[in-house]
């Protein structure tokens, strides 16, 4: 199977480990990963904003750059929705486009999907000795109906302390531009998902979008060390995007007095 990383424009600029991750894991499975070098943006922003000419180019591309390949994976339940969701409409005026994309599209999966759909893999062996909680971001959750394809692959990792996110199906409020534009609104979703984060004792919260864990990682990151309502402080809690610790190539969090659990 020709499998090719569609890394994406977060993970490629902001969070390079991410993409390194899903390699990892791949390559321990025995696959090869191959990385085209003329991927460039899926054109969400742009359609998402209404600018469906210059999203146009965008999706041409991606079909030209990933058309040869068996398998397309990327580390972002929105991107993945953008290719299998909205390219089919984008397209739908351009007939010999849209069937192109018809037969990419379904090819085209987030990580979660390809490794226990197709690959049919659960346990990679990773262990991660931290208590972790589990945000479902709302492309993956609402669009793409991951479901818990990502909790199988987190609940199979040794030593690790998952516990439950209260209000976890509510958005943290990022919603790309929306977080801009309704900054007010996005503000006070983020506290309340922060505050759910905090609720759980978890150092870590773990997502399958970057961008919504850099929005959650932020609020969270603003709290360290605020007094805790107990007599203490805030414990840093940090935003990871669930190949990292799949891969086992996370940057853990140093050890203080207290568990890291």
């Amino acid at each position: 199977m020709r499998i090719a990383l569609f890394v994406t424009c977060v993970n490629d600029l902001v969070f390079p480990g991410t993409g390194k991750a899903v390699v990892t894991i791949l390559e321990r499975l025995g696959h090869t990963v191959e990385f085209p070098l003329e991927q460039s943006c899926c054109g969400q922003m742009h359609a998402n904003s209404g600018y469906r000419a210059e999203a146009m180019p965008l999706v041409r591309r991606f079909v030209d750059t990933f058309e040869p390949y068996d398998a397309v994976v990327a580390p972002s339940g929105s991107c993945v929705a953008m290719v299998r969701e909205s390219y089919p409409r984008l397209a739908a005026s351009e007939p010999a486009l849209a069937e192109r994309v018809a037969h990419l599209a379904p090819r085209t999966y987030e990580l979660s999907e390809l490794l226990v759909d197709v690959l049919g893999v659960t346990d990679l062996g990773a262990s991660f000795p931290h208590r972790v909680t589990y945000h479902p971001t709302c492309h993956g959750l609402r669009m793409l109906r991951l479901g818990d394809r990502p909790l199988q692959l987190l609940r199979a990792v040794r030593d690790i302390d998952l516990v439950e996110l209260p209000g976890a199906q509510e958005c943290c409020g990022f919603g790309g531009t929306f977080a801009v534009k309704n900054a007010g609104v996005s503000g006070a979703m983020l506290a309340d998902k922060c505050d759910a984060v905090c609720s759980t004792g978890a150092r870590y919260v773990a997502a399958a979008d970057n961008s919504c864990l850099a929005h959650i990682g932020g609020g969270l990151s603003r709290r360290t060390g605020e007094p805790d309502g107990d007599g203490g402080t805030r414990p840093e809690v940090r935003a990871i995007h669930y190949a990292e610790i799949l891969a086992g190539t996370a940057d853990l969090l140093t050890p203080t007095a207290e568990s890291a659990r």
